[in-house]
């Protein structure tokens, strides 16, 4: 299955934009604490079954985790399950923080 990619510098722009787009982070709580993109809400990647109701899967939507590896897995998840516009950030909250906003610390 082929998930489709955002680099970090091409969602800045969107955002820039003020495309309405749904920043979805699957990471562990403490990660988000210490480094996120601004208004982006917290679901970490083991708890998206059980809150797939949350998500607008008409929505287009941004995942994001540290490297790009758990937001892959879940946006085969989300795909499996009928969403259509679901973008893996490619490199994670790592590629923001080095190429967008280093103001996000990084880890």
């Amino acid at each position: 299955m082929s998930i489709r990619q955002i680099s970090a510098t091409e969602l800045k722009a969107r955002i820039q934009n003020e495309e309405h787009l749904f920043l979805l982070d699957v990471r562990e709580p403490n990660e988000f604490q210490y480094a996120r993109i601004e208004d982006s809400v917290l679901i970490p990647l083991n708890q998206i079954p059980e809150r797939l109701s949350e998500l607008d899967p008409q929505q287009e939507m941004v995942v994001i985790c540290h490297h790009g590896v758990r937001s892959r897995q879940a946006c085969m998840y989300l795909v499996n399950s009928g969403f259509k516009n679901v973008l893996n950030l490619e490199g994670g909250i790592d590629a923001w923080s080095s190429n967008c906003d280093n103001s996000v610390p990084r880890y």
